[in-house]
Parts: C-alpha cells; structure tokens; sequence
C-alpha cells in the first residue's frame, strides 16, 4: 500500500516548517520560561515547538506567542525546503 502524501511528514525532521522561537527570544532578550509566564504555555510544550518535534499547534497558542513576541506568525514559523 503506497502512503498517502502526508504521511512522509510524520517523521520527525520532514515537517517542512521551521520555528524561529530561539531567534527570537534571543533578539528581545526574553527567556524561554519569561514567554511560558507570558503565554501560559508549560516550558515542555514551548521547547517542543522551539526543537521542531511539534506536530500541531492550536491558532490561539500562536496568536498568544506572537503577540508576546510582537512578532507575525510569518517571522515565528517558516517553511523549509523539502530534502
């Protein structure tokens, strides 16, 4: 059976979208556990998306980054050229 062609993106590494969390915070001079207070999102779930392992992402956790990094959502994720 041929997988369907979502399914190559399961893997880690081939999402083909970058986060630009680390970039960021380190341009605003903000931590990691800084933005976790500001958002209310746990550090666990904030380093997953800043090690693009995460799979999903709810749109008012999104708004909720960007609006405390003052920041688009273009700037925070980027896509990746496939390999």
């Amino acid at each position: 059976m041929r997988p369907t062609p979502a399914a190559r993106y399961r893997r880690p590494g081939l999402v083909g979208v970058h986060c630009r969390l680390d970039e960021l915070l380190a341009a605003r001079g903000m931590t990691l556990r800084e933005l976790s207070e500001r958002v209310g999102v746990s550090i666990v779930n904030l380093s997953v998306l800043k090690n693009d392992r995460a799979r999903a992402i709810r749109f008012s956790t999104l708004v909720a980054i960007c609006d405390a990094l003052d920041c688009e959502i273009g700037e925070l994720l980027v896509r990746n050229p496939r390999k």
